[in-house]
């Protein structure tokens, strides 16, 4: 069991063991400091080992570790020896060796860094005073304080990232924990001192104490530091602005009489109109088309991958070749406004911290990576946070095989690209989902739209359709918005859940309203294509779902789309190309069955009547899978001469659909004369015809 899965809480007592990771390393064992020999590696060794989430292979640790020493494997052996003496307890091994990988067990161990870690992934903003109070303790200094290995690039590169990190998420434990004490209390005071130590290029905390200075009264200390802040802020070339005129929006708002102790320590207003502009780089001045509209767009900033070795070092080359590469695609997907690639490298440039960053851009979400290229394969590594929480809301790592360099990281950035794109939809569509409907801005209603409209009944649906209106009503040039209006009203024509002439016609109309609003929009392109495909225009159908994927090749619904075209009266094996590729773009995505359906039809199409069979079952196999999909496998499965197993479905058609018939299946769809031959073959044998 490694050390993710059982971790001691703070609030359980102290444990036997203990590592301390953030300030000067130290194990403890029942309150004992335990001595260990004075080698720098072997605490990089076990630091490294207890934050890894897998078993790591030794190679690795050689090569992360010693500059290619005389023995590195003989090396790591003594390390690991040391390490048992230390960690390992009567019949309960804590260092493991398991072919050519160590690992770490640590449960019932407690380690600072890894608790503050499963806080941050729970969300640091719905933590209590208490439990954020216990968390700012663990932080005695940074991450493994005071330790440098000389020649280990490799190991540096990491290190450098973990402090970062932890950097990041201290500031927002003192934030969160500063909102949550008694107001103009010393705790608060001193929380306020040490987040503005920590982060002193970030406007917000400068706000928060000179409003905490003014509500004691103390207007003399908060003008020195504002005057200190600006001098600051100068010599960094950064804009003091937002800073000083929040304050003098402070100074001037009337202070009612009351007791210091009753007033709040942060004046919440003023530090919103702070964070609505981003101090030093601006992100994005406001749409005149825009103005008194809340932003329909979540905002993303992808920070210059770090090239942690290769003959261009930590900057340049494939790393900055990828982080462009990166930031254009993202941009052409239009999902959420992403931060230019000036403004990332010139912050980059300050040494400035990711979430610090992501501060200063006044954006939602901040991607960060590292590239690795070693002896035949390249590895790249990436975390996507979110900006006010600190909370890593999805990491990965990629490792292919470098014989093509260039069309590995091709591979690599697309699967980067779309991954960040349904992270960021599915954090967001689950906000939103916590939200009173009456008091979402039209991004919170268009992915409110979106959680309901991936759960393919009519009801369900018909919200959809609803919170599609509500976003395109607070903001008509919303033209995903729009596209999902369109994909309601598909839906309903689709499944019959309304008159499908009426339904297509709405379907045609809103995809013209996301063209019209914004013409380089993939979804809106989509949109269009299965709107002119209900119509019967298969050639207009697929020359505007190309367009999409030709405007953005990582837009996966608009290759599932293709893939569903192909596969009832196109080419079929370019729907299983189109399938395939989808699938590899959104491995999750709500709808996987519709690109597994898809490839059954094209299968039954080429004869391939057990692979239709297969995919079908996959599709049907899915949690979301309707009717219609079922209809695919008992189709498919009477095809390949599986009669049990069709029957089987067709008996769970008819419970939902009593009157549920092959005409019914073959209507659904535009098969070409063949194919439609073939289903009515598979629903005679099933008695479905």
């Amino acid at each position: 069991m490694h050390v993710e899965s059982a971790r001691p809480s703070l609030d359980r007592g102290k444990p036997a063991l203990a590592v301390r990771l953030l300030g000067p390393f130290a194990v403890v064992r029942d309150g004992v400091r335990a001595e260990l020999p004075a080698s720098r590696k072997l605490r990089a060794l076990l630091a490294y080992l207890a934050l890894a989430p897998h078993p790591v292979g030794r190679a690795r640790l050689c090569e992360l570790l010693w500059d290619v020493p005389n023995d590195p494997r003989g090396e790591l052996r003594w390390c690991l020896s040391k390490l048992r003496a230390v960690l390992d307890e009567p019949g309960h091994r804590r260092v493991e060796t398991q072919d050519d990988t160590v690992a770490l067990r640590l449960d019932g161990c407690f380690v600072d860094a890894l608790e503050v870690s499963a806080a941050a992934a729970q969300g640091i903003a719905s933590l209590d005073a208490e439990r954020l109070r216990s968390l700012s303790e663990l932080f005695a200094g940074d991450f493994l304080d005071g330790l440098e290995l000389d020649r280990s690039p490799f190991f540096e590169s990491w290190l450098i990232a973990q402090r970062r990190r932890f950097q990041s998420c201290h500031a927002a434990v003192l934030e969160h924990l500063v909102a949550a004490l008694p107001p103009g209390s010393e705790a608060a005071a001193a929380g306020l001192d040490r987040w503005v130590e920590l982060a002193p290029f970030d406007g917000r905390a400068h706000l928060a104490l000179l409003t905490h200075l003014a509500g004691r009264g103390a207007i003399g200390a908060a003008e020195q530091h504002l005057t200190a802040t600006a001098q600051l802020f100068q010599s960094e070339g950064l804009d003091f602005g937002p800073v000083r005129a929040a304050w003098q929006a402070l100074r001037d708002k009337p202070v009612v009489d009351q007791p210091v102790v009753d007033r709040p320590a942060v004046d919440r207003p003023a530090v919103d109109r702070l964070s609505a502009q981003p101090v030093g780089i601006a992100a994005s001045p406001p749409s005149p088309a825009r103005a008194g509209v809340e932003p329909s767009h979540a905002s993303l900033a992808v920070m210059p991958f770090v090239e942690a070795a290769g003959p261009c070092g930590t900057r340049g080359g494939i790393a900055d070749g990828l982080t462009h590469d990166i930031i254009t695609r993202l941009a052409k997907l239009r999902d959420f406004f992403v931060i230019a690639r000036g403004s990332v490298f010139a912050l980059a440039e300050k040494n400035i911290a990711p979430q610090e960053a992501g501060l200063k851009l006044n954006v939602d979400y901040v991607a960060t990576g590292t590239v690795r290229t070693l002896a035949g394969r390249v590895v790249i590594a990436v975390e996507l946070i979110e900006v006010r929480t600190a909370r890593i809301v999805w990491a990965e790592s990629f490792e292919r095989r470098a014989d093509d360099l260039f069309g590995v990281l091709d591979d690599i950035g697309n699967a980067i690209v779309s991954s960040i794109s349904a992270e960021i939809e599915t954090v967001e569509r689950n906000r939103a989902m916590l939200k009173a409907p009456n008091s979402l801005n039209a991004w919170e209603a268009y992915h409110r739209g979106l959680w309901h409209m991936y759960r393919f009944t009519q009801p369900e649906n018909e919200l959809a359709q609803h919170f599609f209106g509500v976003a395109t009503a607070l903001d008509p040039t919303f033209a995903r918005a729009h596209a999902g209006l369109s994909f309601t009203h598909w839906q309903s024509a689709f499944q019959r859940w309304g008159d499908r002439d009426h339904e297509s016609a709405l379907a045609y109309e809103t995809a013209g309203h996301s063209l019209l609003v914004d013409e380089q929009n993939p979804a809106a392109h989509w949109a269009m294509g299965r709107a002119l495909w209900l119509r019967g225009e298969q050639d207009g159908s697929l020359f505007e779902l190309e367009r999409a994927v030709e405007l953005s090749p990582n837009f996966a619904l608009g290759h599932y789309a293709l893939s569903f075209v192909h596969s009832q009266s196109g080419d079929p094996q370019a729907a299983i190309g189109s399938s395939d590729h989808s699938r590899h773009l959104s491995p999750f995505d709500p709808l996987l069955f519709g690109m597994l359906g898809a490839r059954a039809m094209a299968h039954v199409r080429l004869g391939q009547f057990e692979e239709a069979a297969e995919w079908a079952l996959k599709a049907a196999a899915r949690p979301n899978a309707h009717a219609i999909i079922l209809a695919i496998a008992a189709h498919c499965l009477a095809l390949a001469g599986r009669l049990d197993e069709a029957r089987n479905f067709a008996a769970a058609i008819r419970k939902a659909l009593p009157d549920y018939r092959a005409d019914d299946f073959i209507g659904t769809f535009r098969f070409e004369a063949d194919a439609e031959a073939l289903f009515r073959q598979g629903a005679k044998r099933i008695g479905l015809n």
